[in-house]
């Protein structure tokens, strides 16, 4: 299938982006319903059929997990494959193989390979009146071309949202986990956990073993998994029952747990991420590593250990920087902020915990601040860079009044304004200037997350990574004018996954625009952009 020089034809990347998302919005155009990309696998010759598959959904932790059950099957000698969803900078974090993302020019290539194939189809459905392929069917479609390309042993996929009509389910899992499910994302699967728990079943593949994280809504939610699993003949793994967390220590840098699975139990294991959560989301990793990996019995311990314990998860309670603290988080809902609040808890000290806060308007912003408010002795609202979707600073400002009262909460509505204000605020009080016991979160969104990894991992204010010592406040830089959109532009900025963000065209920033990659992204941003695709470390 491959070229022997990815992109030959000199192609950009940025152009190839925005030639993929120039497509339809699955969210809010494309029919529930597998149709396209069971054609385009029928084109293809059905490529999915060469490797085997861990298919993972659950309203939060799918990444997290994902990750852990790649590293385990690497650690073992197999060739991997990861799908994932949204990214926080780069659309082509979302492919990864042997775990390195896709290279532009590999995933330039992909494109290249299969764009007429994707022509065919998108012939087809206008034939028959219907939307042609989404941005994220063609991105899944990539994933599964190259997947097999490379070839992989094992595919590891993270659904986009849901799991009955998600692009994803066209693969047949040997493992299906189902994450705690959760309310989110209600306007796409429903308003009760029921309903949620009846789109995200429809991964249990007959034959299939389906491994059952912690489930927060259990009596409503269990009896509807059990069911499908035995319509479909499989094989439970259910966290608590067949599987467990025996033992939990939170140590440096994360923490040492006991596992146990089916096959057998995996003592002192090191786990590279913070919060209990975690420890649970491995050992449903570990359980559907066991069904792969063509190994009789019990895996390694040390090669199990050894994978958990380089396991890195952006944007997943991610420490940035020090002095002061800086953590990044992406879960969006309050599942995920429940999550987060007890790994902080436990594994921080906090006198002083400022909250940098942007979410989008359709969640369930009060109960998630309500969750936080113990956590953070000031917050500051804000806005990311997904205009469309974002909360407005104002109205944020108004429900956040309401949890923590108006003399702890503060509007900024510009981001990097905003993250520049929580760092001088826990400055000021930060007596001996080495940030211990201080700290800021900035959280709400993957949007939001992604937007201030940018701006802290380049230049929108490189004060920002300076210490104390060497730091000089300086005003943050203004943002550009964004530019109207029309109503064909509104498709872009959505797929499968909700929480899909405007770095899916670039970054965010007009310093940026030295660089000249950067400089096409900005405009490609401002005139055809686009969430998680997450998504998760808590998700």
């Amino acid at each position: 299938m491959s070229f022997e020089h990815p992109n030959r034809n000199n192609e950009s990347m940025i152009d190839v982006e925005r030639d993929i998302m120039s497509r339809p919005s699955e969210r809010n155009t494309t029919n529930l319903d597998l149709q396209r990309m069971k054609m385009i696998l029928d084109i293809m010759g059905h490529p999915e059929q060469s490797f085997r598959v861990i298919h993972i959904t659950g309203t939060n932790g799918k990444g997290s997990t994902a990750r852990m059950a790649e590293a385990i099957c690497r650690a073992y000698g197999m060739r991997t494959g990861l799908y994932t969803s949204p990214h926080l900078e780069h659309v082509n974090e979302r492919i990864a193989i042997d775990g390195q993302q896709l290279s532009d020019d590999d995933f330039v290539d992909t494109w290249d390979q299969i764009k007429d194939l994707v022509a065919m189809v998108d012939m087809k459905m206008e034939e028959l009146d219907k939307p042609k392929m989404s941005f994220f069917e063609v991105l899944t479609a990539m994933a599964i071309w190259k997947f097999a390309d490379a070839p992989v042993d094992v595919a590891i996929v993270e659904v986009g949202m849901g799991g009955r009509w998600d692009a994803t389910n066209v693969l047949d899992a040997d493992a299906a986990i189902i994450g705690p499910v959760d309310m989110d994302h209600m306007a796409w699967l429903g308003n009760t956990v029921e309903q949620i728990a009846s789109e995200k079943v429809g991964i249990i593949k007959p034959g299939c073993t389906a491994v059952i994280g912690r489930q927060p809504h259990e009596e409503a939610v269990m009896p509807i998994i059990e069911e499908a699993a035995k319509q479909n003949h499989a094989n439970l793994v259910r966290d608590g029952i067949e599987a467990e967390v025996v033992i939990r220590i939170p140590a440096v840098g994360g923490q040492v747990v006991t596992l146990r699975t089916p096959n057998g139990t995996y003592a002192e294991v090191p786990v590279a991420k913070f919060g209990e959560h975690q420890a649970h989301n491995a050992l449903a990793a570990l359980c559907a590593a066991e069904v792969v990996i063509p190994v009789n019995g019990a895996l390694d311990g040390d090669l199990v250990a050894e994978a958990l314990s380089t396991v890195k998860i952006p944007g997943r309670i991610e420490q940035i920087r020090t002095s002061p603290t800086i953590i990044l988080d992406g879960g969006h809902n309050v599942n995920a902020a429940e999550s987060l609040r007890a790994a902080i808890e436990e594994n921080y000290d906090f006198q002083q915990l400022v909250g940098v806060i942007a979410m989008m308007g359709d969640k369930q912003v009060e109960e998630y601040l309500g969750v936080l408010e113990p956590l953070l002795s000031h917050v500051i609202v804000t806005e990311n860079s997904w205009r469309d979707r974002v909360m407005p600073a104002e109205d944020l400002k108004k429900i956040a009044e309401r949890v923590f009262g108006a003399e702890r909460v503060t509007c900024v509505p510009e981001l990097p304004d905003a993250i520049q204000e929580a760092v001088n605020m826990v400055d000021a009080d930060d007596e001996l200037g080495v940030g211990y016991g201080h700290g800021v979160l900035i959280c709400g969104s993957f949007t939001t997350a992604g937007d201030a990894r940018l701006m802290l991992e380049e230049k929108v204010n490189p004060d920002l990574k300076k210490p104390k010592s060497e730091r000089v406040f300086q005003e943050a830089v203004e943002p550009e004018p964004r530019k109207d959109q029309d109503e064909a532009d509104l498709d872009f900025e959505s797929d499968a996954n909700p929480d899909f963000d405007i770095n899916d065209f670039g970054s965010v920033g007009p310093d940026l625009a030295e660089n000249e990659d950067t400089d096409v992204s900005e405009d490609a941003a401002d005139t055809e952009r686009a969430d998680d695709a997450s998504s998760d470390g808590v998700r």
